[in-house]
């Protein structure tokens, strides 16, 4: 599998990795789409493009911290599910041993189940701590959501150093 950074929103794959964000994610998950243009250029922040040969599967967006990477968004092509792209990009992702942080929404029905098992098959672990994603827009609460690690848990001061992260630098 490919991995293709976009850093500039001019560049002519962006309006189709745009379409699979907006169609992957509720609109209360999704930055406005000026903010999505601007975080581009961060040199933190990875806006992936998924490829098996010259095939769009899916998108990987994720921050490089110092001692973590958080995963913000990722998605696979619905018609391209169940072929193990996605676990193999999570699989590239944490190769190096590096702690890979990611959040889902509380299995509370049977998508939000399945998402947590894939998770869980692709070695995540469920983290105890009450979390709540700040709002991306101004119009909707921030929202309860369930964090996950690998290729462990996290200890209470590292979810701390995530959580300030989340605020002080992703959703700056």
């Amino acid at each position: 599998m490919e991995w293709r950074r976009l850093t500039q929103p001019e560049e002519p794959a962006f309006g189709r990795a745009m379409a699979l964000y907006e169609a992957s994610f509720p609109r209360h998950e999704q930055r406005l789409p000026d903010e999505q243009r601007a975080v581009l250029s961060h040199p933190e922040y990875h806006f992936i493009q998924l490829f098996d040969g010259a095939e769009f599967v899916g998108l990987l967006l994720y921050w490089e911290a110092e001692d973590f990477r958080y995963v913000e968004h990722f998605c696979v092509r619905p018609e391209l599910r169940g072929r193990r792209y996605g676990a193999k990009a999570l699989e590239e992702l944490g190769r190096d041993g590096k702690t890979v942080v990611l959040e889902i929404d509380p299995p509370v029905d049977d998508i939000a189940r399945r998402r947590q098992g894939f998770y869980q098959r692709c070695g995540f672990a469920v983290n105890p701590y009450p979390h709540v994603h700040p709002p991306y827009r101004p119009e909707y609460p921030g929202h309860e959501l369930v964090v996950l690690s690998s290729p462990r848990a996290l200890t209470p001061a590292e979810y701390g150093a995530f959580a300030c992260y989340l605020s002080a630098v992703v959703m700056a």
